[in-house]
């Protein structure tokens, strides 16, 4: 803690010393794993040097409480606890998401069935103003509206400097289970089954297509007679239409979309056996955003995570097979913690579910690529569901504050931003404020 103390001085001293209220970027290790885009005024913000900040600090055991920086990656987070036989509630499917981005972003993956977000497991942040000031927030208290709107916040109501958040028991190895289903109702009640028993650890899926539906279900084992990797030669996703069931190391369980969920790159066979190894998540995206100024819009894929109600979700296929037809999908059941601040009361109101289905969209290419998005925000809008912000996002300002809890975002912005110099969130996410 004595050097997480000084690295908070460091960059407290500098917000305080600021002269400016021009925006500011963050400098980080990791790479953004929002959809790149072009804009050109990035290279007129001041940086922010925040880059160390990405050390576990402590993993109690006995509590099953990891504390740590917000920059450490899911991949250095696992291989810490797991040492301990313990893992994050949630771990995110990229190797270098992380833990604060995770939160920023809301990020979800297969225990979310159980346990909800990321977000939804943590227990106290420390975070910093825009001024330097330095606030412990955690979920119940003074600071509670302060914690739980940092969550989809996209970094832009203060900086996360620590994490503290729970972990479970876990084995070295898991087994999964492929169960196969021709149509969507089928698929439906599996799932329901499985939340309202909690009989797996694990659950996502993958639609192949309108009538090949997988529904993934894992479970901590201690034993395994082989495990695959999927990180060269097999595509995970794909082995899901031709497998009855797998085992994996746990480690490379939670990261088996590492190479990408449906949008595998390199997609032939003599480009894995030649590249397979060097190319990740990662690096595709370092290079996305690296270049995305001379890129073709049409070159970057249209990439969206839908959160479906699953009471809408029979409406919502219809639509998407008649519209879109874009398939395979990845589906990820997500359980709602609770009653979102950071949603409007219009839009949680109009939601009775309390199980959605992350439904994403990876690796589609189209002309316009803005049409299609906007397309896909007017359906989600007119059945009550939401997607996340990573997106490339066509929102009008009254759409998306329809959407987003104004009042809470303000009250937080005002006392922790009030010279917005890390940005609104609507002009951070939004193309229609670039207009």
């Amino acid at each position: 803690m004595e050097s997480h103390q000084r690295k908070i001085m460091r960059i407290s001293d500098q917000l305080r010393l600021r002269d400016s209220n021009e925006p500011l970027i963050l400098m980080k290790k990791a790479v953004s794993h929002q959809v790149p885009k072009a804009d050109g005024r990035k290279d007129l913000y001041q940086k922010l040097d925040v880059s160390d900040l990405d050390e576990i600090i402590d993993i109690d055991v006995e509590k099953r409480i990891c504390t740590a920086e917000p920059g450490a990656t899911f991949e250095k987070v696992v291989e810490s606890t797991l040492a301990y036989g313990l893992v994050p509630l949630v771990v995110p499917e990229l190797r270098t998401i992380t833990i604060g981005g995770a939160v920023s972003g809301g990020s979800i993956e297969s225990m979310s069935y159980r346990f909800g977000g990321f977000h939804d497991s943590c227990l106290e942040y420390e975070v910093l103003t825009a001024k330097g000031d330095i606030i412990v927030c955690s979920p119940e208290g003074d600071e509670s509206l302060l914690f739980n709107m940092m969550h989809w916040s996209f970094g832009t109501l203060g900086i996360i400097t620590l994490i503290k958040f729970r972990l479970i028991p876990a084995k070295p190895y898991v087994k999964v289970t492929y169960e196969k289903y021709r149509s969507l109702e089928e698929y439906n009640r599996a799932i329901w089954s499985h939340y309202l028993s909690r009989d797996i650890d694990f659950m996502d899926g993958i639609i192949h297509s309108p009538e090949e539906y997988v529904l993934s279900c894992g479970n901590f084992t201690d034993d395994a007679p082989y495990t695959h990797r999927y990180d060269w030669m097999r595509i995970y996703y794909l082995s899901t239409a031709s497998r009855r069931e797998d085992y994996l190391k746990t480690s490379d369980y939670f990261f088996r979309y590492n190479k990408g969920v449906t949008n595998v790159r390199p997609k032939s066979f003599a480009g894995r056996l030649l590249f397979g190894r060097l190319v990740s998540s990662d690096i595709t995206l370092r290079m996305a955003h690296r270049f995305v100024k001379v890129l073709p819009e049409k070159a970057i894929p249209i990439t969206v995570d839908t959160f479906i109600p699953f009471s809408k979700m029979g409406e919502f296929m219809k639509w998407y097979e008649k519209n879109i037809n874009h398939f395979p999908l990845w589906c990820v059941p997500y359980k709602v913690a609770h009653k979102y601040e950071w949603l409007s009361d219009e839009f949680a109101e109009g939601v009775k579910d309390e199980l959605f289905l992350d439904i994403a969209i990876y690796g589609m290419y189209r002309e316009n690529p803005e049409i299609w998005h906007r397309l896909i925000e007017e359906e989600l809008m007119d059945i009550g569901a939401i997607k996340t912000l990573i997106s490339s996002n066509h929102y009008s300002e009254e759409e998306f504050w329809s959407i987003f809890n104004k009042e809470n975002y303000e009250t937080i912005k005002r006392r922790m931003d009030p010279d917005n110099i890390l940005r609104d969130i609507y002009k951070k996410t939004c193309f229609k404020s670039q207009d």
